[in-house]
């Protein structure tokens, strides 16, 4: 027990040193996971998987105060507009700093996917059993499906972040430039629609993150 917590602690004094290294190190830490404490590239694609649903919830968690945020505009009727103004400009830089997280997010497992499958298409070739070379086959297709099915619906839910944010920018942008009551009545017209694109993104985000937790179930132990 004593060997596995100093393994564990030695990990995250990793993982906390490039965090402050910043995200292009990530590759640097898979390696280290994988070359010094001995992690299979299994579960490097767990972790990272998961990583990624963690980063989802958060970002969801974002669109849905830029959802207050915007019902709060649309709702003004007299006060500090700037204070409103200040808000949705806060709300949209945040939506936009967690999009590019999860884009971080996907790409990393993704790579890690690929070399996973990669590695594992090249083991096939070293079995002596022809059962367990079919089998394992077999296993290696069932997963890239899964996963294939898991990178659709992330994908999904990372291009119906971009309307959004756009819509976002206009509205901070076109408050910056009319600072006052009329501007206020010029964006409601533009309510319903990104409210829809909004829930439409929270809709997607749910389906991946329950895609993610459906593939951490079945990849093979």
């Amino acid at each position: 027990m004593r060997h596995r917590s100093s393994a564990g602690s030695a990990v995250w004094c990793v993982m906390a040193a490039l965090a402050v290294l910043g995200s292009g190190c990530q590759t640097v830490y898979n390696k280290t996971l994988e070359n010094v404490f001995g992690y299979e590239k299994r579960e490097l694609l767990k972790k990272s998987v998961a990583a990624l649903q963690e980063e989802q919830q958060q970002t969801q968690e974002e669109f849905k105060d830029a959802m207050t945020r915007l019902k709060e505009l649309y709702a003004f009727d007299g006060g500090e507009l700037e204070k409103v103004y200040d808000k949705l400009k806060s709300s949209h830089e945040a939506c936009d700093a967690q999009a590019k997280e999860v884009r971080k997010r996907i790409e990393n497992m993704e790579g890690i996917a690929k070399s996973m499958f990669s590695e594992w298409e090249k083991e096939l070739g070293q079995f002596s059993n022809p059962a367990f070379a079919e089998n394992s086959r077999r296993q290696l297709q069932e997963t890239k499906d899964r996963f294939g099915q898991l990178s659709r619906s992330v994908h999904a839910s990372e291009e119906s972040m971009k309307p959004v944010l756009t819509q976002l920018k206009d509205h901070v942008l076109y408050l910056k430039h009319n600072l006052n009551a009329a501007a206020i009545g010029s964006l409601k017209g533009e309510a319903s629609a990104i409210q829809g694109q909004i829930e439409e993104l929270i809709a997607r985000m749910n389906a991946s993150i329950a895609e993610a937790d459906n593939f951490i179930k079945t990849l093979p132990q």
